[in-house]
């Protein structure tokens, strides 16, 4: 069972060591609707904290040069936000933690002056100018403006289940851990994103919400999911189902496993688990992802001794953003860090009969949140377009 729901692995994980070498974030996205010309356009809303320990009243940043040169870690909290598609920009904005008020224990809940998270709303306002974005490159943003107010019922949930066990948590044997409670999600409100106003309903928002926490990123780092899926046997709208995949190299004390993704499918309430952690399904994986100069192309096979599911996800480049972030030992890893939220695709499902593998549906996906990214760990830069 993967779609059970624990809003305790939604509480704040820095504890411990991961205070001082640690980051915490709470991810949200969905699709709205222009209030004017009802044109679609996909946002995301994040919440990041990082070495609480650290610090202070005001934000902490790694990647200034004198903090480079002493060795200085960041410490922050960095509400990110922005958009996907035309005009798209990832927004940061970054409060010192004795501006932070922190609920950590479930039901979380994280607010620093305007801004606020927790499992049922979000709320907040990022502005940023262009002199400000060129000033400050340390922000690692672009300019522009964003506010929202939000609510969130986080309907279908991943479950991961090894990595967020309580044991595996406090002798941190995972760089990295993950926990969806809502890879279905609807949202509700609205969001005022460059000088348009959007409106966010629970039948179009096509939402999801997700967490990871940890000392360190993976490398590759991979994640797939949508909760809009139309079959292409029955023509319909699958209205209670979703897939999700994730993962890319885990690294459990400091050892890497290669060619590992959690991947899941729930089809109509039932489910389909390709979760390697879980040695009884016998999970196989191969995954590969290229480039060329308008699109990002994923491929994906998981297999159990169940079934079997092909996911094939493209997404246009100038639709989607490098995305930013510093790790808590204040390096920048991840400098080619592709991020979409309109990918669209096909997956094939199909479940075992004996040695036979029958075809159960070809379904259509849109609204694809989707990432991919890589680096070259002896020099921190990065490889692209390659196979895994």
């Amino acid at each position: 069972m993967f779609n059970v729901h624990d809003i305790t692995r939604d509480a704040c994980m820095l504890h411990g060591p991961l205070r001082h070498l640690g980051y915490d974030w709470w991810w949200h996205s969905f699709t709205g609707r222009d209030e004017q010309t009802g044109e679609e356009k996909p946002f995301f809303i994040e919440f990041f904290v990082c070495n609480p320990a650290l610090g202070g009243d005001e934000p902490v940043f790694g990647q200034l040069p004198e903090n480079k040169e002493k060795g200085i870690k960041p410490s922050y909290l960095m509400v990110k936000a922005g958009a996907w598609g035309e005009n798209h920009a990832q927004l940061h904005r970054f409060f010192g933690w004795n501006d932070v008020k922190m609920h950590e224990d479930a039901p979380y809940s994280i607010e620093a002056d305007d801004c606020f998270a927790s499992e049922t709303e979000l709320r907040g306002r990022i502005h940023i100018s262009r002199e400000e974005a060129l000033a400050h490159p340390e922000w690692m943003c672009d300019a522009g403006q964003m506010r929202w107010e939000l609510t969130v019922d986080k309907q279908i949930a991943f479950n991961v289940g090894y990595g967020a066990s309580k044991a595996l948590r406090d002798i941190e044997a995972f760089a990295m851990y993950w926990h969806a409670e809502g890879m279905k999600s609807a949202f509700s409100g609205w969001v005022e994103f460059a000088g348009r106003r959007y409106i966010v309903t629970p039948e179009t928002s096509f939402g999801y919400a997700d967490k990871n926490w940890g000392r360190d990123f993976t490398s590759p780092w991979v994640w797939l999911s949508s909760n809009h899926l139309t079959s292409r046997r029955s023509g319909e709208r699958l209205m209670n189902s979703v897939f999700d995949i994730g993962g890319g190299r885990p690294k459990i004390y400091f050892v890497p496993l290669d060619r590992r993704l959690l991947g899941v499918l729930w089809y109509e309430g039932k489910e389909y688990d390709f979760n390697f952690s879980k040695v009884w399904l016998d999970v196989k994986t191969k995954f590969s992802f290229r480039e060329d100069e308008e699109h990002v192309y994923w491929h994906v096979v998981q297999e159990n001794v169940h079934a079997l599911m092909e996911t094939e996800i493209t997404c246009r480049k100038k639709d989607m953003l490098l995305v930013n972030y510093e790790a808590p030992d204040g390096s920048k890893k991840h400098n080619r860090l592709w991020n979409g939220g309109n990918g669209k695709g096909l997956i094939k499902l199909y479940e075992r009969r004996g040695r036979e593998l029958e075809l159960i549906d070809e379904i259509v996906a849109t609204h694809v949140g989707c990432e991919y990214g890589e680096y070259d760990p002896q020099d921190a830069g990065s490889r692209h377009g390659s196979d895994i």
